[in-house]
């Protein structure tokens, strides 16, 4: 079986789903996911969509925000066609029924670390979910939009697939392994979209879904793009501290609205200790502070304490936070939260303009899985989904602006395994997949060294080795598929983060605590 579409989309999220539906009135479009529709990044944002919409704010101070927390290294161009356009994504969404949070006729607007200005449009504590709903259900009623989910994509299909082997670069689909019936499948399209997400999942703790395994960043490396500013990993300073509950996020948006850190044994307020804007700070300040307390003092965690607001606010800004905790035995109302730091975004990505294109004809890409230039050296707080809406519209309306231009698909090889057998060691991938996860963590994590990042570059090469062996002889499987891709993403996260001899944002080095005069991208090339 294949699909043969005039748009393949990969990646079920708010990019995805964004550029389908603009896409969908002129062409048919394919939207595959690795999984169910829903379980992306998208459903898990708690926090919500920064835009200008509060009398007194501006462009010009959401754009400063932006730089600010992305410590120049952002492409000023980018951020402003960004910031300009959020206002125009908040109505669409409206309009397909996003029910935001409103004080009297006006939106509610909360304030979150980084921002000079409430501008933080939400729907309590379950932005993200809200939207994926909406944008699903609208996705589900276009007759031009075919939703797949339960697709592994294992990589792009380029000239080099074709039954008459070409060295153009462009791309025109890709094969992707069945969840249901156990194969790979070719799909091809005219244009192909990458909205896969982030790859969180190189990191031992990371609030990224299951399948963060940075897919589109690696079949895109492989495909010959550029990749820029993977060193740049965003950890959120406030994911609960469990031993039962995993990755479950404690939104920016608790310390937009009062909640202060404190130490666990002495109850001080350390954050001002760190830096004058306290809780507010930018993330990777935070983050790097509660690292610092911890492993001062041999702690296991800090405390989030929002308990001195009113208990009918907190419950009616955060009732999902509010009804996880209370499970868990832990009233916010009344007691402090406990909390550490954990992999929550990834700044960099496959290199694409303001249309979404990328370096390979027919490849365009928008969300996580790019580097666009809106983030630099660390994301401000919601500007992702922002950054989802914005990009996904862009590369749809460059594809249907310039159709006719797109490569024509030639005829495809289907997926040979006439050479390889069924897996008899499976072990290798589960031991692989904790080996990298866990040097990701202890060695390219919030405060870095040369020596730990030369630690991690020699082990990413043995296994690399390993995997490769494995790779070319057994039949794939979604865990192997992950795998191959989780090495390709955690040696280009060290790479470049060996290359850049400074101190920048997300990427802090006690090697080059400083930051160099003049910002400057990362960018590896294939």
């Amino acid at each position: 079986m294949s699909i043969d579409t005039d748009v393949l989309i990969v990646g079920s999220g708010a990019a995805g789903l964004t550029a389908a539906l603009n896409l969908a009135e002129t062409r048919n479009v394919a939207v595959i996911a690795k999984g169910a529709l829903g379980e992306g990044a998208t459903g898990r944002a708690q926090g919500g969509i920064a835009a200008v919409l509060e009398e007194g704010d501006s462009f010009e101070a959401h754009i400063n925000d932006t730089m600010i927390a992305g410590a120049g290294l952002n492409d000023p161009k980018v951020v402003e066609h960004v910031i300009e356009a959020a206002p125009r994504a908040i109505e669409h969404l409206i309009e397909l029924g996003v029910p935001f949070a409103t004080d009297g006729n006006a939106l509610h607007l909360t304030r979150e670390g980084g921002h000079s200005h409430r501008r933080i449009v939400h729907v309590a504590d379950a932005t993200g979910y809200a939207i994926q709903q909406a944008l699903e259900a609208a996705a589900a009623k276009h007759p031009n939009i075919r939703l797949v989910p339960d697709m592994v994509a294992v990589d792009l299909v380029t000239g080099r697939n074709a039954s008459h082997f070409s060295t153009s670069g462009a791309v025109h689909g890709l094969y992707a392994y069945h969840r249901r019936k156990k194969r790979v499948e070719t799909l091809t399209g005219r244009a192909t979209i990458l909205a896969t997400g982030g790859a969180g999942r190189a990191y031992l703790y990371s609030t990224a879904p299951r399948g963060a395994t940075g897919d589109g960043i690696a079949m895109a490396w492989r495909a010959g793009c550029r990749v820029s500013n993977m060193e740049m990993m965003q950890f959120h300073p406030t994911c609960l501290y469990n031993l039962q509950v995993k990755n479950f996020l404690i939104t920016e948006a608790v310390r937009g609205e009062g909640g202060i850190l404190k130490h666990p044994e002495t109850g001080h307020r350390f954050m001002p200790d760190y830096d004058e804007r306290g809780e507010l700070a930018p993330r990777d300040i935070v983050a790097r502070a509660i690292d610092h307390e911890i492993k001062r003092d041999g702690l296991d965690y800090v405390f989030l304490d929002i308990s001195e607001r009113e208990p009918d606010f907190v419950r009616a800004h955060f009732p999902n936070i509010y009804e996880k905790l209370l499970g868990l035995g832990i009233d916010i109302t009344a007691e402090p939260i406990p909390v550490v730091p954990a992999q929550h975004y990834t700044c960099g990505g496959v290199v694409v303009g303001l249309d979404g294109r990328t370096d390979a004809p027919g490849l365009y890409a928008a969300g996580e899985v790019t580097q666009s230039g809106l983030h630099g050296a660390n994301r401000l707080a919601s500007n992702s989904l922002l950054e989802c809406l914005v990009f996904g519209e862009a590369a749809a309306k460059h594809i249907d602006a310039n159709w006719d231009s797109l490569p024509d698909v030639p005829p495809i090889r289907a997926w040979d395994e006439s050479r390889v057998t069924d897996s008899d060691e499976e072990v290798v991938i589960t031991q692989t997949w904790g080996e990298i996860r866990r040097f990701m963590w202890n060695y390219v994590g919030i405060v870095r060294t040369t020596k730990r990042l030369e630690r991690a570059k020699h082990r990413i090469d043995m296994l690399r080795r390993e995997v490769t062996e494995y790779y070319g002889h057994f039949r794939v499987t979604p865990d192997l598929i992950e795998l191959r891709n989780l090495v390709e993403v955690a040696d280009l996260i060290i790479r470049s983060a060996l290359s850049r001899h400074e101190s920048r944002g997300l990427h802090y080095t006690l090697d080059y605590p400083k930051m160099l005069a003049q910002p400057k991208d990362t960018v590896l090339v294939p």
